[in-house]
């Protein structure tokens, strides 16, 4: 087998890269010459803009260009950015007010956008932004997750933006009325600050009568849609193209105001201008992940097995509609509500709310961690209130092999799934039979010992269909990919399914994406979805270069029955020992004014969704005097289908991991009761380090998926899905001999010592 072909633990090729300091950013990449554009942003959290005048920064020194929400206007420009919407259960379309790009009339959020200024240097466009007038009349502030309040938008009066619903609701109560169980627990998914590490960024530059602009984004077909709209131009006049780029999580997925103003600036200047958001900037102004409650309520016949599901959730959207927001909380968090239980009684509810808070949106996962984390978490409490062993009470609930392909609740097709015997490798690893022992251990150091265990199931999103082009030289290939990497390890990856398809020198393949002059279209990364939709449409594209080739060859040889060897790369004539290499090929091809023979691009459809599942162990330990808590073991088994590479499998589990143990335990958004952000700086907003990290134990437990010809199933968002359910139960698990029945995320010292004396306190009573 070679060393480069599936299923091996490639190194990432791009690291030689990276750590050498040769990676190219946006920041990089920008032009050296390019004018600077600064954001002025709301310092209040809502409110009626009563005065902007901008007349002194129009004229401050280095100034070439001051917009406003009036200016957009008076260039017959529509100042609005582009958000999708959901159904409601009653049929009609979520609440369509729109976001703005330039704060008009009134502001919304602090960080909202009133002013984009444009100087020769940043301290030129801050000093100006100095000089503005910005006046605006205090309004209330609502920042509760329930319908009523302070008016945000006049078009949504109670503040709700959608009511989405599934299932029979009469069926479900009629059922849960019906049980010999009952359990209902409410529990806060909190708010995230996403925080990649290279903060979101822009620039842009005219090419000829054509507009470039370069985006640290996760896709570059969106943001070229939108820049053509504003600016009223023909789509081809339109080039984005995306470099490295430094994490996305999701919150890099979607559209954002400064995009668009950097391009205006571009076209109406004439000169290059840049764009680079400051952390703090960033924390106020990015997309946040999560925040929202949610109540289940199980029913348990006298077996304890499941006879009903209802869910009902509120879900913050922050002050405007965001590009996929209304979506995350309603359609996806249902792709996964049951998870791996056969539940056919359910029903579901939730309602976005609008807060004077920032957008709230796509974080890794994407209403799956919620969904999962809602399930588990009641699963983990109906074990405990009913007194069984939280392990048997899911696989007691397993949808069993014989039934897939499973048709959820939801309308999801699981195609395959043997939860219970990952489970049981899972027991293994995580030595639960230690457990007690190690709990006693705990306990004599004056330490408190819980065991969390989440299992998962995630659906793979985003579009199903994906493009791959291959062109061959007489030194190499180049691919061409839709999707687009933030870090994943994607060119390595690529290069391990092509060179196994076509045997190829690792070395000799160049992967180019993120450019939309070079790729006609692509679906972008976001969903888990990139190595298997991808996977499949190179894997269809190397097959038609090898035909195309294969045909070439056996007339220009005069031959039949020309082979390929995809381990060596080479075409072999029956009956002769004539080897030709697929590059020597392409250029007998080329020679013979066939150059078009070297190249392929095939567009596959999957025909269905992966479902990559697994369980997650937690074990974790609280000191009683300080309520620190701190993750001691960890334990992993998925089920990832077939693995491209595992060692980068295993990096992706490791850093979703890393942002659910964040969010469970350090991570702790926090607004005050005027609306301003108390976290928008690392100094209050605890990121998890490197010593908040167990070593996490990976293992993997192969079930080919059937909904892809390579078997395989995402794993980008997989960590994170099963992590927060894990850590929460296992913090649930420690606690729960004292009495103390609700325990939320995030479990920060204060809080968790909070709820130790509020149970010392019911103690001595």
């Amino acid at each position: 087998m070679s060393k480069f072909g599936s299923s091996q633990s490639v190194a990432r090729f791009e690291d030689t890269r990276f750590l050498t300091g040769r990676g190219a950013y946006v920041d990089d990449l920008a032009p050296a010459d390019a004018l600077h554009g600064y954001v002025l942003r709301a310092p209040m959290a809502h409110g009626v803009i009563t005065d902007l005048d901008v007349g002194e920064a129009r004229d401050a020194p280095g100034v070439h260009a001051v917009y406003t929400a009036a200016d957009l206007k008076d260039a017959g420009l529509k100042n609005a950015m582009r958000f999708s919407t959901v159904k409601n259960r009653d049929g009609s379309n979520g609440n369509r007010a729109p976001r703005p790009i330039l704060a008009e009339g009134r502001v919304r959020f602090v960080g909202d956008a009133v002013v984009f200024i444009v100087a020769d240097t940043l301290a030129q466009a801050k000093d100006a932004a100095e000089l503005i007038v910005l006046d605006v009349d205090d309004l209330p502030v609502k920042l509760d997750l329930q319908p009523g309040g302070p008016v945000i938008h006049d078009d949504a009066p109670d503040n709700v933006v959608y009511d989405f619903g599934m299932g029979d609701e009469v069926e479900t109560d009629a059922a849960l009325a019906k049980a010999a169980h009952t359990v209902t627990l409410t529990t806060y998914d909190n708010r995230v600050i996403v925080n990649s590490m290279e903060p979101r960024g822009c620039y842009a530059k005219m090419e000829g009568d054509r507009i470039h602009v370069s985006v640290n984004g996760q896709g570059v077909w969106g943001t070229k849609k939108d820049v053509a709209k504003f600016l009223g131009i023909d789509a081809e006049r339109v080039r984005v193209t995306t470099p490295d780029v430094g994490g996305g999580f999701g919150m890099k997925a979607m559209g954002y105001p400064e995009y668009l103003l950097v391009a205006l600036a571009t076209k109406q200047t004439g000169r290059s201008v840049r764009w680079i958001g400051e952390r703090t900037e960033s924390m106020l102004s990015d997309n946040s992940g999560r925040d929202l409650n949610v109540t289940c309520t199980l029913g348990f016949d006298a077996d304890h097995k499941i006879t009903a599901y209802k869910v009902d959730s509120l879900s913050n959207m922050g002050a405007y509609n965001s590009e996929f927001g209304q979506g995350i909380q309603s359609s996806l968090f249902s792709k996964v509500l049951t998870g791996p239980y056969d539940i056919q009684t359910m029903s579901f509810r939730n309602r976005g709310i609008f807060t004077n808070t920032t957008q709230v949106d796509a974080y890794r996962g994407a209403g799956r961690p919620e969904a999962i984390y809602a399930l588990e978490r009641v699963m983990d409490f109906a074990a405990r209130e009913l007194g069984v062993d939280p392990v048997e009470l899911r696989r007691k609930n397993f949808i069993t092999p014989q039934a897939f392909p499973y048709r959820s609740a939801t309308g999801e097709l699981y195609d395959v799934g043997e939860f219970d015997r990952v489970l049981t490798r899972a027991e293994a690893e995580a030595d639960l039979a230690g457990f007690p022992a190690r709990r006693a251990t705990a306990e004599a150091e004056g330490k408190l010992r819980g065991l969390g265990i989440a299992y998962y199931i995630e659906s793979i999103l985003g579009s199903p269909e994906e493009t791959a082009t291959v062109e061959l030289t007489q030194t190499g290939a180049t691919l061409y990919v839709g999707t687009q990497s933030n870090g994943q390890g994607h060119e390595t990856v690529y290069r391990q399914i092509l060179h196994d398809q076509t045997g190829l020198p690792f070395d000799k393949i160049t992967v180019v994406q993120g450019d939309s002059d070079r790729i006609a279209n692509g679906g972008g990364t976001g969903g888990s979805r990139s190595v298997t939709v991808q996977g499949t449409a190179m894997r269809a594209t190397a097959d038609v270069l090898i035909s195309q080739l294969t045909a070439f060859l056996e007339r220009d040889m005069d031959a039949t029955d020309i082979t390929f060897d995809p381990e060596e790369g080479v075409f072999r004539a029956p009956g002769s020992n004539v080897v030709i290499t697929l590059l020597e090929a392409a250029g007998r091809a080329a020679a013979a004014g066939q150059a078009e023979l070297a190249r392929a691009s095939e567009t596959t459809t999957l025909p269905g969704r992966s479902y990559p599942n697994g369980c997650h162990i937690a074990e974790v330990e609280i000191d009683c005097d300080t309520g620190v808590t701190r993750v001691d073991r960890y334990t992993v088994v998925d089920d990832f289908g077939i693995l491209m590479n595992p060692m980068l499998a295993e990096g992706q589990v490791h850093g979703g991991v890393a942002q659910g143990i964040g969010q469970a335990i350090t991570e702790h958004t926090m607004f005050d009761a005027d609306g301003q952000l108390l976290t928008a700086t690392f100094m209050d907003y605890g990121m998890p380090r490197a010593d908040d990290m167990p070593f996490v134990a990976f293992y993997t437990e192969e079930v080919p998926s059937t909904a892809n010809p390579l078997g395989m199933k995402g794993c980008g968002e997989a960590g994170t899905v099963g992590a927060l359910g894990a850590v929460a139960n296992a913090v649930q698990d420690a606690l729960w001999p004292l009495g103390i029945r609700q325990v939320d995320m995030p479990f920060t010292p204060s809080r968790v010592w909070a709820m130790l004396e509020e149970a010392r306190a019911i103690a001595a009573e």
